[in-house]
């Protein structure tokens, strides 16, 4: 090699090893990250992602799919994400604002996923919030707890039931509840609920509760579904280009807060085929334009589109045991899971402590609502009726119940390791030592 060969080798070399270099920390840190992610049992969700709508047809028979899958493509390799997701040691250094960690809050389950009914996410925010420094989780927000959460001076309570449910028209001393939420405030400290986005979530609540029994195939049994912007789908025929800029032009007028999407096939000799799509707010304005044009009311059909499924996200879980067990090994697979010394058992009709458990339902908390009419060996639930456990055991399941709270509070410790490692290490994330079921076994 020549001497100018060499001296380019030694630039090039120069310029190339610091960038070696940078490659082997980004690989020393993904180790450290999968060691981190490696604390929990189950892996981090991720926020659900929703396919395409697919749409159901008022009043015809015809069935339309609102997108066409398009082809696989090549992607580039995914990039690494943030640090800071997944080591304590890359998260910047000091305390974080509220609104910091309710977004990682909300990255960890998506509050969407929450029931309908459900009264989740910030519940009592301070007139002046301060950095948080210090988290307690709590299944229940309790007189007790409260006492541990001013003891530690917390400056946010994550407490997995809403103590506020019911609409309230005073806060008052002498409600428990309302006397929590003063307190609350008075200590500058701010209250949030997850309560069903855990339970949906992958990797959630139920997916740690049917964890107990070992491993099988998990499937949900209340499928979650995904958000859509758009509600419903308007197919309809004009007569020529110039008419549709008209009707088009209409449905922009119509003063909707959302914007109307829409498609426009080939014209042929029965005219232009046109498909809408817009929002609930939209569709009687929108209706009531088309139906001004003779063409377009006589060829209007309108379609609901259906909210995409959410694949592994939703209430309640079903397994099937890769080994079956008996009933007895179950009882005590979930005391030991639960850290309980009792459960409550029922046989279901012919069934012995011996019989074999192949299958099994499992819903935390309250989960009658759920597992009701589900085909299983074994129900798993915080708690149930009289009479919906006699019809569980008259169709041939056993069940398990742990009283309600019992189901559910084991999570904590598991939500533990995965906020903590998305938090700086000046912020200490704590599992409530005062928190407890207010019904015990004497």
């Amino acid at each position: 090699m020549s001497p100018g060969c060499r001296s380019l080798s030694r630039t090039f070399f120069s310029l190339s090893y610091p960038r070696r270099c940078t490659w082997r920390s980004l690989t020393s840190k993904a180790a450290l990250c999968s060691s981190a992610s490696a604390v929990s049992p189950t892996p981090p969700p991720l926020s659900p992602t929703p396919p395409p709508p697919s749409t159901a047809l008022y009043g015809h028979c015809l069935l339309f799919t609102g997108q066409r899958a398009s082809a696989p493509r090549r992607s580039p390799p995914p990039r690494l994400p943030p640090a800071r997701r997944f080591s304590r040691s890359a998260c910047p250094p000091g305390p974080m604002e509220l609104k910091e960690v309710l977004q990682v809050l909300e990255q960890l389950a998506p509050l969407s996923l929450a029931e309908s009914w459900d009264n989740v996410g910030l519940l009592v925010e301070p007139s002046e919030s301060r950095p948080v420094k210090t988290v307690l989780l709590t299944n229940d927000l309790t007189d007790a707890v409260m006492d541990e959460a001013e003891a530690m001076s917390c400056d946010l309570v994550v407490s997995y039931h809403p103590p506020l449910f019911r609409p309230i028209k005073r806060l008052v001393q002498r409600d428990w509840k309302q006397k929590l939420v003063i307190r609350a405030l008075e200590a500058r400290m701010a209250i949030f609920s997850p309560h069903t986005s855990w339970d949906s979530v992958k990797g959630g609540v139920n997916d740690w509760l049917v964890g107990g029994l070992g491993s099988g195939q998990v499937s949900v049994l209340s499928q979650a579904a995904g958000a859509a912007s758009q509600s419903h789908k308007l197919e309809f025929t004009v007569t020529s280009a110039e008419e549709l800029h008209g009707v088009m032009e209409e449905l922009k007028a119509c003063g909707s807060e959302s914007t109307l999407q829409h498609s426009v096939n080939r014209p042929d000799n029965g005219g232009v085929h046109v498909s809408v799509t817009c929002s609930d707010s939209a569709l009687t304005p929108s209706v009531q334009t088309l139906l001004r044009h003779n063409a377009a009311s006589h060829s209007l059909s309108i379609l609901k589109l259906e909210k995409p499924p959410l694949p592994g996200h939703g209430q309640g879980r079903l397994i099937a045991l890769d080994q079956p067990v008996t009933v007895a090994t179950a009882v005590q697979k979930m005391k030991s899971h639960l850290g309980l010394s009792h459960l409550r058992l029922a046989l279901g009709s012919g069934r012995t402590p011996e019989s074999s458990v192949c299958t099994a339902a499992v819903c935390a908390g309250s989960g009658a609502s759920v597992l009701n009419g589900v085909t299983a060996d074994l129900y798993i639930t915080g708690e149930m009726s009289h009479h919906e456990v006699l019809d569980a055991a008259a169709a041939g399941t056993s069940v398990i119940l742990s009283d309600h709270s019992n189901s559910e509070r084991g999570f904590l410790a598991v939500f533990r390791e995965k906020l903590a490692v998305r938090l700086p290490d000046s912020v200490t994330v704590a599992v409530s030592k005062a928190d407890r079921d207010p019904l015990e076994v004497v």
